[in-house]
């Protein structure tokens, strides 16, 4: 306990400084590090009857030969938004974001999200619980035209303290059509389509933010129209954006697709190295990110690079094709032509002073 008592100190004198997400827990870069040093331990193996893996250093999912097509896989969990609807008791709809982290990643690459597995694990049964999350589950492979076929619910005392709940997404493409980013240039538009709000991403550092304010989840979060509390607002579910980029793709050419989920804008980055992505015009910033980053005097740059700040997902095509875009994405209103890509390396912001 006063083990614990040293660390909450430390956090609220780091807090008076400026939160960043490596004070609340998590540090980006040596997650990094951890993951470059698990998969240096992989090696890549033909597979009888169907063919090899394709190689897509950085990318948003995995991909193995199928004949003519190519099979996608990824997975992803719900992190510790999980623990803020324990706090509300509020559990259908935190499966539409473990659908939604998945399906975001899927796509990214022009394939279509097909089948979905789950996996449930919980420090004690609860009937109540699983029917609540099951709910979103549902709701979620509805919004993403795909199938729930199967998952794992396992009971884990002593390991899992509450409830973790992750899944893997099933996709395909035609070999062919896969999108790289490597067609990027200089000169292509770059499109914004909104998020819903946080997201999946970042919940470690706004729950260390409220939870050193002493606000409560139930409090009411101010400005909200509809009242709803905090909590409420953090639980607002990941948007999906398979219809809109599925949509799009059979007679408009697309460079590259990103999803905005860890890392904040810097996912941009991850389609092309030697390109410069320059955001002229960003999408506006939902309150919720402004009064975290106010409660927790969070530096601009923090934010940026730990929340979607509104920018769910990022489209790169030519720019003689981005306003017909824009014009397209029915289920993503306020999307938009964020910026373009120039000669150099890396992403910036000019008008908040931001370099990645």
């Amino acid at each position: 306990m006063q083990d614990e008592s040293k660390k909450d100190s430390k956090l609220k004198d780091r807090s008076e400084k400026g939160l960043t997400y490596a004070d609340a827990g998590v540090d980006i870069d040596a997650e990094s590090t951890v993951i470059s040093e698990l998969v240096k331990q992989f090696k890549k193996y033909p597979v009888e009857g169907l063919g090899k893996p394709i190689e897509l250093p950085g990318h948003f999912t995995g991909l193995v030969e199928f004949g003519d097509y190519a099979l996608t896989l990824c997975t992803d969990g719900v992190g510790t938004k999980i623990m803020i609807a324990n706090e509300l008791k509020k559990w259908d709809t935190v499966g539409i974001d473990c659908i939604a982290m998945n399906v975001n990643d899927t796509i990214c690459i022009g394939a279509k999200p097909v089948a979905f597995v789950d996996y449930l694990a919980m420090e004690e049964p609860s009937k109540d619980i699983v029917a609540e999350i099951g709910k979103g589950l549902a709701k979620g492979a509805e919004l993403a035209g795909i199938n729930i076929i199967g998952g794992e619910t396992a009971t884990l005392k002593g390991i899992i303290n509450g409830v973790d709940l992750a899944g893997t997404c099933l996709g395909f493409i035609e070999r062919d059509k896969i999108i790289t980013g490597k067609k990027i240039v200089e000169g292509d538009a770059i499109v914004g389509l909104p998020s819903s709000g946080i997201h999946s991403n970042g919940l470690t550092l706004a729950r260390k933010i409220i939870e050193l304010k002493q606000m409560g989840y139930n409090a009411p979060f101010p400005g909200s129209p509809d009242n709803a509390s905090i909590g409420e607002v953090l639980l607002t579910p990941t948007k999906i954006y398979v219809k809109d980029i599925l949509g799009v793709l059979p007679d408009l050419e697309l460079h590259g697709l990103a999803n905005i989920t860890g890392g904040g804008l810097k996912n941009i980055m991850r389609l092309k190295e030697d390109v410069h992505f320059k955001i002229t015009d960003p999408l506006p910033v939902p309150e919720i990110f402004k009064s975290l980053k106010d409660w927790g005097k969070v530096s601009t740059h923090e934010m940026y690079q730990t929340f979607n700040m509104g920018l769910g997902f990022c489209i790169v095509l030519p720019q003689a094709d981005a306003n017909k875009l824009v014009n397209r994405l029915k289920d993503s209103p306020g999307a938009k032509i964020i910026g373009y890509v120039e000669k150099g390396k890396g992403l910036s912001v000019p008008d908040l002073d931001l370099k990645f």
